[in-house]
């Protein structure tokens, strides 16, 4: 009844006929709430939440009207005393601006305050900065300058910044107090500079500032044993290459797989990368992924280098050897008269194959050779002419040999794609690459093991995974299966059999001297 009462004042309100319909349509839409309402939810529910909020809004209201709070009281004071300062000696404003000319007030607490402070005066550290919260923030990656002593200038030492992810030069010499403008003068100061445009992560960069803002020597060291020192002379930076020649220790290690190759690696402490150049080694006789087993065993022979006692990397592999289900296979380094170093076994034949196996380190055969496949994304009965390799987006995909690429671009569902063509009528294909590496474009020439792109999922591809092809003379051949009928890669020459001898003979020696003493602490070992 109320509801029509309203209806027909609102009526009586608007005279015009679009007023009334509007009026029509507020109540309905009111009326429909006021249905659902008493619907869903239960008339006591309604008046005691409507109770509970009155109530709220009136403790909130107390709350802002009370004046007996201690911040509130304080801040009452403090304008009340700010104000009486002011109006009581409004001339003195401009005298009190000028410390030497007007006392200074002891009277009250913080001018008690201030005359503390001018007798014990808080230190201020230049090379530190302060947050939000007043905690001390030192700058990242620069050591601290020596405090001063009898004199001397902290300026006089070096300051040495380690390159952090996401640094670049011009932070890196703003942080030390050089402008732009020396940047600029040392990066265009010789054609060696042009090392300071490359900068990474790692890099150790010193530099020698006598006086604020003048740069007389910059160090640039790319790893310990690799660098370069930029002199200032006459205005101009002379350049000097540092190459320190590390102390080269030879090491012995053996691992027996009871999981995976890289994992035995770990355990018997072997640099990863030793790991991957020793399965690269055995690549064209091993398939690391698949032959493997449980009891296979390896040892090898490689360099570390050292640089003033300390561990500062690993040389080449000197010489290895791989047990793979009872079959052995040794591999020894020798540099040939052009210089070039290959791996060979003890006869002279190359462990460079023509081909490599995969062109992946690290994967899972998703797919095989199949004249007969139902398409993933097509859904139709298809030739699958070639092997698909899962893994991760992004893995590099290496090119297993020699050759000259004819393609890289886009192609159809093969997505991003490479082709090469190799001598002998042979030609390999990568398709759904993520991307190409770089210099990998049509007319240039790769070597086996080079990066030639990465692993993605473009063009007709349901997940990330490498689609590998292997043609002998246009015809589709199985890649797993083909390479060993395949000739194989050229040993040492006949007439470089003698200078192979004289140079592998020793290190094999060293070798197997090495795997029997071995074998004969294991077997001591064991009768214990």
């Amino acid at each position: 009844m109320r509801i029509v009462n309203v209806a027909g004042i609102l009526f009586s309100l608007v005279p015009t006929y679009r007023g009334r319909t509007a009026v029509r349509q507020f109540m309905s839409l009111f009326e429909s709430f006021r249905s659902l309402l008493l619907r869903y939810y239960p008339r006591q529910h309604l008046i005691a939440a409507g109770f509970l909020s009155l109530l709220l809004i009136f403790l909130l209201a107390v709350s802002n009207n009370d004046s007996s709070h201690p911040l509130q009281q304080r801040s009452n004071t403090v304008s009340a005393l700010t104000l009486t300062d002011l109006a009581a000696s409004p001339a003195t404003t401009a005298t009190q601006r000028n410390p030497a000319t007007t006392p200074l007030r002891t009277d009250t607490p913080a001018a008690a305050r201030i005359a503390d402070l001018q007798d014990n005066p808080v230190p201020v550290y230049p090379a530190e900065n302060q947050d939000n919260h007043g905690e001390i923030i030192r700058e990242q990656g620069a050591t601290e300058l020596p405090a001063p002593t009898g004199g001397q200038s902290a300026d006089q030492g070096w300051t040495q910044i380690e390159v952090q992810p996401g640094d670049n030069l011009s932070t890196i010499f703003s942080r030390v107090g050089l402008s732009d403008r020396e940047l600029f003068h040392v990066v265009n100061s010789h054609e060696e500079a042009k090392v300071l445009n490359r900068i990474y992560p790692g890099y150790k960069l010193s530099f020698l500032i006598p006086k604020p803002g003048q740069l007389e020597k910059l160090q640039v060291l790319k790893s310990p044993m690799e660098g370069y020192l930029f002199t200032q002379v006459d205005g101009f930076y002379e350049v000097e290459t540092i190459i320190r020649e590390p102390e080269v220790r030879q090491v012995f290690k053996h691992g027996t797989i009871t999981d995976s190759l890289f994992m035995a690696g770990q355990r018997e402490q072997i640099p990863t990368l030793t790991i991957m150049e020793m399965a690269e080694i055995f690549g064209g006789v091993v398939d690391f992924i698949l032959d493997p087993r449980i009891g296979d065993n390896f040892s090898i022979l490689f360099e570390e280098h050292y640089l003033d006692g300390e561990f500062v990397g690993t040389g080449n592999i000197l010489a290895a050897q791989f047990t793979n289900q009872g079959d052995q296979y040794t591999a020894v380094q020798y540099q040939d008269e052009d210089g070039e170093i290959g791996y060979y076994n003890p006869a002279g034949e190359s462990m460079r194959k023509a081909f490599l196996r995969t062109p992946l380190d690290v994967f899972r055969i998703s797919s095989n050779f199949s004249l007969a496949r139902r398409h993933p994304v097509l859904n139709t009965i298809r030739a699958h002419k070639g092997t698909d390799y899962a893994a991760p987006r992004g893995t590099p995909v290496r090119a297993t040999s020699d050759g000259r690429v004819t393609w890289a671009s886009r192609n159809g569902t093969f997505g991003n794609l490479v082709v090469i063509k190799h001598d002998g009528g042979f030609e390999t294909k990568y398709a759904h690459l993520n991307g190409f590496a770089n210099g990998v474009k049509k007319g240039e020439r790769v070597r086996q093991g080079d990066v030639i792109g990465y692993v993605g999922m473009t063009g007709s591809a349901t997940g990330p995974h490498l689609h590998y092809e292997f043609l002998v003379n246009g015809v589709h051949q199985d890649p797993r299966t083909v390479l060993d009928k395949l000739p194989k890669a050229v040993s040492v020459p006949i007439e470089e059999r003698d200078r192979f001898q004289q140079q592998v003979a020793p290190m094999l020696d060293r070798f197997r001297r090495m795997e029997q003493t071995r074998l004969l602490a294991q077997q001591q070992l064991g009768a214990e």
